[in-house]
């Protein structure tokens, strides 16, 4: 649900990013997390001579063309441009980590003493 507010709030923001609706951004959210789960492992193991040679920044190409793939798929979503895609990605990925750190934050351990 988080990622669908996201989606949501980055496609409002940006431009070369339009979704129709809410509950349209749920399903962006949702095919995301399949596409990220079963095609984004493949994609990193198919290009893993490129990633390690870029350093891991092979992977911001990977992430765009995973949202292009999502917005192929799921209509009512639309990405004009593959630069788009990316600065679409990489914003969302941030969004995501820094709700999820302010949700769920770490829990300090208690000192021994030692």
């Amino acid at each position: 649900m988080v990622c669908s507010v996201n989606v949501f709030i980055l496609a409002y923001i940006l431009p070369g990013i339009h979704i129709v609706d809410f509950f349209t951004a749920i399903i962006v959210a949702v095919v995301l997390s399949v596409l990220d789960a079963i095609v984004k492992p493949l994609l990193i193991l198919l290009t893993l001579p490129a990633t390690i040679l870029t350093l891991g920044l092979f992977l911001f190409v990977i992430n765009a063309s995973i949202i292009l793939i999502d917005a192929y798929f799921v209509h009512g979503f639309e990405v004009q441009s593959f630069w788009h895609a990316l600065l679409f990605g990489a914003l969302l990925s941030f969004f995501n980590s820094l709700v999820h750190k302010k949700a769920f934050p770490e829990e300090k351990k208690p000192d021994t003493g030692n």
